[in-house]
């Protein structure tokens, strides 16, 4: 248990450092904005091909 504890509050302390380090919030949030951007993308894109498909049925 106390190994737990050391280990846990070591990588608790190794996020605190991240966190204050700005480059490393850049790049976070440029990972965020990516991510939802490409899920954003495939959601238009998702949305435009059954639009076809419906348009195509009628």
């Amino acid at each position: 248990m106390m190994m737990e504890q050391s280990v846990s509050s070591t990588k608790l302390e190794q996020l605190r450092n991240r966190i204050n380090d700005e480059n490393y919030l850049h790049s976070a949030i440029q990972r965020i904005a990516m991510v939802l951007s490409n899920e954003l993308m495939e959601m238009s894109q998702g949305e435009a091909y059954n639009e076809r498909q419906r348009k195509r049925r009628r």
